[in-house]
């Protein structure tokens, strides 16, 4: 099966509106959000349709390897179709998949279509590179920034509103306005979206042979993909540690407090553009590590100060400023790398990320229960050291290219 080229508007405008990015932003946003609406439902889910609250874990677990089935099958068609197209028809899938869960009448057809629900969750890892594509060389970092700070509201806001939809209409009602949004989204995105240059098609299977190539061979991109994938880590290790700190003594916070206090993590999306525009000016190398740095720091203070609710919260600030706008960074800088293959450069990139969050995720558990708190802190700092030292490895190197 051979790919089809994409077809060429030529009276697009260059560059990005601010409301079309707020667009990508909040569809971006949205997407990956049906990643997690899951995450604060599993209790009631488990009652509903009978299971034990153990087994119900398998609904995060299925949703995360069809994300990361969908990112490797899905992403990289960016590179050589009609996203115009693509994206909206990917967003209808989702809101099927949703509808389905919501309706769900036993735990193994959930688990089924909770699996399609993380492949067709992929919206905005075709939207990122895309942005990247229309902007401008002068705006991109602001505007990936941007639409980087809309994935990341993404996750911490569907957690946060899952919890709270379910406890007032149940977690069907949850799936069920989900699935609504999507529909909305993709109805809007096949109107807004525009439509870029042609691009030389190619065999299916040899695109995705190219995302493995892109790889093999290339300083920039292995070092890169590292850069974002140690913070990654460390962010899952951080916020999966938090949950546990906070629900056990001396704070005993129940699911509805502690989504509520992980709202403060929003600050992160502030720093998401503000790396950006550090992009733009050719400050990114410097801000990598600086960002690297900050979060390093944080992770000081909330290891010191873990009894205190107030030391916590400040941890949690200064952590999202700095992870955020690394992860950012990272992203952006693989994007520049090739920019014909945009796609295919962050598929690369967010399964990395993908892999590395899926053994933050595994490692706060088993830490948590050897070393309590002060192990996951002092873990995290380790993972960032690695990463600070292969930055001032490679600023002068791979980095510099």
């Amino acid at each position: 099966m051979t790919v089809q080229d994409q077809r060429v508007s030529p009276a697009r405008p260059r560059g990005m509106s601010r409301g079309l990015t707020l667009l990508f932003a909040i569809a971006a946003g949205a997407s990956v959000g049906n990643m997690y609406w899951a995450q604060p439902l599993l209790a009631p889910i488990a009652g509903d349709l009978g299971v034990a609250s153990g087994d119900a874990g398998f609904v995060i677990t299925l949703t995360q390897i069809g994300y990361a089935v969908g990112v490797f099958l899905m992403v990289p068609l960016g590179d050589a179709v009609d996203r115009r197209r693509v994206v909206p028809l990917i967003m209808l899938g989702a809101a099927v998949a949703l509808g389905a869960s919501a309706a769900a009448p036993s735990f193994l057809v959930l688990l089924g279509v909770i699996a399609l629900v993380g492949a067709t969750s992929v919206a905005g890892q075709i939207l990122t590179p895309m942005a990247g594509d229309l902007a401008t060389d002068v705006q991109r970092g602001r505007v990936l920034g941007t639409v980087a700070s809309g994935l990341m509201l993404g996750i911490l806001l569907s957690r946060t509103l899952g919890g709270l939809v379910a406890d007032v209409l149940g977690w069907r009602a949850v799936f069920v306005a989900a699935s609504a949004l999507m529909l909305v989204l993709a109805v809007i995105l096949s109107r807004r979206l525009p439509q870029l240059e042609a691009r030389k098609g190619m065999p299916y299977g040899q695109l995705l042979l190219s995302v493995l190539r892109t790889v093999k061979g290339d300083g920039r991109v292995q070092v890169t993909i590292l850069l974002g994938a140690l913070p990654m880590s460390v962010f899952t290790l951080f916020w999966t540690g938090l949950t546990l700190l906070l629900s056990d003594e001396p704070y005993s916070y129940s699911t509805g407090t502690i989504g509520l206090i992980s709202l403060v993590g929003v600050a992160g999306a502030g720093a998401a553009q503000g790396a950006g525009r550090l992009y733009d000016r050719g400050l990114s190398v410097q801000a990598l590590g600086g960002a690297m740095l900050l979060a390093l720091v944080s992770l000081v203070v909330a290891g010191l100060g873990q009894a205190s609710i107030v030391a916590v919260v400040v941890a949690i600030v200064l952590f999202s400023i700095g992870l955020q706008a690394a992860l950012v960074l990272a992203q952006t800088r693989m994007m520049a790398i090739d920019p014909t293959a945009r796609s295919r450069m962050n598929t690369v990139y967010v399964v990395g990320n993908f892999v590395a969050g899926a053994i933050g995720s595994a490692l706060a558990g088993l830490i948590w229960a050897r070393a309590g708190w002060l192990g996951l802190m002092a873990a995290g700092a380790a993972i960032l050291l690695a990463g600070l030292a292969l930055w001032a490895v490679q600023r002068t190197r791979a980095l510099a290219e």
